[in-house]
């Protein structure tokens, strides 16, 4: 399910310091967009299942329930399940940004980050979704469709409910069927990042898709020392 997207879009920001709150708030509206808050995981998944964010910023340490919970609740509810969610963590806490991309975040941003290149990669996840409404474009292979202007998957018929980062990291992988691609190229293509940054992103984003495909993740090859590629047959 894609939730509803905003005429401006509507951004859910989970931090309990309301001095990071404030400096990600001005930043964001500065760049058009609507700005809700909420200080810990129970008013997170309160606010996210009432307004339908367009896209949810996620402290990874919240009084109550955690971000790491927050991320996995949300990732199951069929209303938000699709919503792209940034996690904001400490630089140190490597395990809690690996935990996080396991359960479904798409993307993450250490502290202290840039107000800019949070915005950038506020816009490159907005810029997914938007662009799988308007690209005119299927793709069947085998058992697996993928209707990219609506943003589904299916296998067998049954849909696979994907996050808008594990639909694009799919949907690029298939148009390439049979070529190789690095985890660098993929982090460029997908993740559009510039600088290299830990190519286990792709790695762990790989895993979460293969679980969701079942018969189909046969057809994601891994290729020791490269990358990934979607094999012809």
């Amino acid at each position: 399910m894609v939730p509803k997207r905003h005429v401006i879009p509507k951004i859910l920001v989970v931090d309990d310091e309301p001095d990071a709150v404030e400096l990600i708030r001005f930043n964001l509206k500065a760049a058009g967009y609507e700005v809700i808050t909420a200080a810990d995981g129970d008013e997170a998944l309160k606010k996210a299942r009432a307004l339908l964010p367009d896209l949810i910023l996620l402290d990874l340490m919240l009084p109550e329930v955690d971000g790491l919970e927050v991320c996995k609740i949300l990732r199951r509810d069929q209303r938000v399940s699709a919503t792209p969610i940034i996690m904001l963590t400490a630089k140190a806490a490597e395990i809690d940004r690996v935990l996080g991309l396991e359960l479904g975040a798409d993307d993450y941003v250490t502290k202290p980050f840039s107000p800019r290149e949070l915005i950038l990669r506020v816009k490159r996840l907005l810029r997914s979704g938007a662009a799988a409404e308007t690209k005119s474009d299927e793709i069947t292979f085998k058992d697996l469709h993928l209707d990219i202007p609506r943003h589904l998957a299916s296998v067998k018929g049954k849909a696979v409910d994907l996050t808008a980062t594990e639909f694009k990291l799919l949907t690029v992988l298939a148009q390439r069927r049979g070529r190789v691609q690095s985890r660098e190229q993929l982090l460029q293509d997908v993740w559009e990042y510039d600088n290299l940054i830990d190519t286990r992103t792709v790695d762990t984003h790989m895993r979460r898709l293969r679980e969701k495909l079942g018969t189909v993740a046969k057809y994601l090859d891994t290729v020791r020392g490269v990358g990934y590629r979607f094999l012809e047959e």
